[in-house]
């Protein structure tokens, strides 16, 4: 049952609650979105498609650890060809799909951009923050001219479509999510997996196939709602916050450090697809508890106390 507290806006795409996946988990075909949809999620977000198809990294691609999980997938998918199959599945059942790109230059991007467009995606997340992918993700965020005309090479060729900009920890965050605006972005996904690594102390080397791959779960949730807070408090832009989302608890606060709606990618492994009913139906008793009449008021309450 739909609740219109629950409603949010995030970069220009209306929601009916702030819960989504994020980038890489299920959304690859037709039979992940499915699975997602199942779970309830207020709108499918894909895997990073990249121009060609990439097999990824060599095995092992991921670890546990004490705290979540660092993996080195490679950003593995089947390349351009594979936007539609998802995208239209996603349409099918009425939800938004929004499409995580992942490219090298501008003309890559605006091409799997007009792609994604074509085959009716409501939004386009541009991974600038893969921490596991030569020649992609985090070594294109960390060039600040080359990212910046990605963004503007994506902005130019999808209409009216919102572009958001997933993010990992830069230096001097606040200031380079603003060029990002200025480039035509809507809102900034915050944040991705932060850069690790795991060594077998018997062999003593390193375990990954990658060598370094992504640090997922809960260890990174604090992380990113500073991440969060930093740049709501200082540019006020629409933030998509992801990191460590396990619970009702974790969502409120990435909300109130100035999230619009958030992401959960580890937890769906760790506790099943029903971590998004619990998550929207604890928020909805939250709103009631406290008082609020709408999710929004939360939104960056922390910034203003």
């Amino acid at each position: 049952m739909r609740d219109s507290r629950l409603a949010v806006e995030v970069g220009k795409l209306k929601l009916e609650h702030p819960v989504m996946n994020a980038s890489g988990i299920l959304a690859v075909d037709s039979s992940g979105v499915a699975e997602l949809v199942k779970a309830g999620v207020a709108a499918v977000v894909t895997k990073s498609f990249t121009m060609e198809e990439r097999e990824g990294n060599p095995t092992p691609v991921i670890i546990p650890v004490e705290a979540g999980y660092v993996n080195s997938v490679g950003l593995a998918n089947p390349g351009i060809n594979g936007i539609p199959e998802v995208v239209r599945a996603a349409k099918a059942y009425g939800k938004p799909v929004i499409v995580s790109i992942a490219a090298g230059n501008p003309e890559e991007a605006a091409k799997l951009a007009e792609v994604s467009v074509e085959a009716g995606a409501d939004a386009i997340e541009v991974n600038l923050s893969c921490p596991h992918a030569e020649g992609r993700g985090l070594e294109v965020g960390y060039d600040r001219k080359l990212s910046k005309m990605i963004v503007e090479s994506i902005v130019a060729v999808v209409g009216d479509r919102p572009v958001w900009v997933k993010l990992g920890l830069l230096d001097r965050l606040p200031e380079r999510v603003l060029e990002f605006v200025e480039a035509g972005a809507s809102a900034v996904v915050l944040i991705n997996t932060i850069r690790a690594m795991v060594i077998d102390v018997e062999t003593l080397r390193p375990v990954l196939g990658g060598i370094v791959g992504g640090l997922s779960g809960r260890a990174i949730h604090p992380v990113a709602v500073r991440a969060v807070y930093d740049v709501y408090c200082e540019t006020g832009v629409d933030i998509v916050g992801v990191g460590g989302v396990y619970t009702w608890r974790d969502a409120v606060e990435l909300i109130a450090a100035g999230a619009r709606a958030v992401q959960v990618g580890t937890a769906l492994f760790d506790k099943g697809l029903g971590v998004v009913h619990e998550i929207v139906t604890s928020l909805r008793e939250y709103l009631e508890r406290k008082g609020f009449s709408n999710i929004s008021e939360v939104v960056g309450i922390a910034c203003k106390r």
